[in-house]
């Protein structure tokens, strides 16, 4: 008889959960729409161009060599001729010291001591260093001491450097706004999640000279069509490049508790019975043919090898494998 009030009070606090859960969503997807109805744009002006673009993944799922320690976070080093941008700072799940962003830039002979600025993406904990700095709106590279410049930080939400990575100085971004010569934010785009809730995300455009606008993504909640859809407006160039996460956890994902796919559930601003489907892959497939790209690579960070084939099948000839430890040149 315990064990069945034991099961009917666990089912209970499920039935709770889901139904908190809902009224959230549907409050939060409400507050979205209306801030997607009144957000007005300033077109960029000419933010001029780079010559040289490469993307290094210091974090991500899967690696060069097995040398290199992987996970579903997202850490990128981007060279964009004299300026060198750290985007993200990984997840370090196990809360290690040297973290797999620091194992991972020593492997590779990179030094974080030449960084210029460091582009947070969103706050999540998979581009933050943890729950922990996510919950205390921080970043970490590491769970020990690390040094690093006193370098700009921008971020689309307020988020201070940790006791691990003390110095640089955080300024909150969310217009559209030039950075360097050739390199801008786009401005922020909101989402509501079934789980993570409303969520505030940036990415990263780099003109290229004689190609076009380059987008890096840190997840992709906003939707690459709102994405492409914001960079059209911003620029009057072509879209060259789509390069990092953009969150296709379908048929499996990183995150799996048994049959249930975290990535999922928590990733859309569906309930999780109507997650993230099929439909919506193919939906952006062609968003991103219309937008033209000619250099396409997705992130396996919160994307399933199923999804990733799909892209590699429909972007032969102009799809990259992003990779841990192979930079990508444009």
């Amino acid at each position: 008889m315990i064990l069945v009030y034991i099961v009917a009070s666990l089912v209970g606090i499920i039935i709770l959960f889901f139904i908190i859960k809902l009224v959230q969503l549907n409050a939060g997807n409400k507050k979205v729409a209306q801030e997607l109805d009144s957000i007005t744009i300033n077109k960029l002006p000419d933010i001029g161009s780079v010559n040289r673009l490469s993307i290094l993944p210091l974090v991500d799922f899967y690696a060069d060599d097995d040398t290199l320690k992987t996970e579903a976070g997202v850490a990128y080093l981007i060279k964009a001729d004299d300026c060198t941008i750290l985007m993200d700072v990984g997840f370090n799940k196990s809360k290690e010291h040297p973290s797999p962003l620091l194992h991972n830039a020593k492997s590779l002979n990179v030094s974080l001591d030449n960084i210029d600025m460091i582009f947070i993406s969103h706050l999540h904990l998979d581009h933050v260093g943890g729950m922990k700095e996510q919950k205390q709106k921080q970043f970490s590279l590491s769970q020990g001491p690390v040094s690093l410049p006193e370098v700009p930080v921008y971020s689309p939400v307020p988020i201070s450097a940790s006791k691990w990575n003390p110095g640089p100085v955080t300024e909150v971004v969310t217009e559209p706004k030039v950075l360097r010569k050739g390199i801008a934010g786009i401005g922020v785009i909101p989402r509501n999640l079934f789980i993570m809730g409303y969520t505030l995300e940036n990415s990263l455009a780099v003109n290229v000279d004689g190609k076009g606008i380059v987008l890096i993504v840190g997840c992709g909640h906003q939707t690459i069509e709102r994405i492409v859809d914001r960079a059209r407006y911003l620029f009057d160039l072509p879209i060259y490049g789509i390069i990092g996460g953009l969150h296709y956890p379908i048929r499996n994902g990183r995150l799996m508790i048994g049959p249930f796919n975290l990535q999922n559930i928590g990733g859309s601003h569906r309930p999780p019975w109507n997650g993230i489907n099929e439909t919506d892959l193919s939906l952006s497939i062609q968003t991103i043919k219309s937008a033209g790209a000619q250099f396409v690579s997705l992130s396996p960070h919160d994307s399933s090898d199923w999804s990733i084939d799909r892209f590699r099948n429909e972007f032969r000839g102009t799809y990259h494998d992003l990779i841990v430890g192979k930079e990508l040149h444009i």
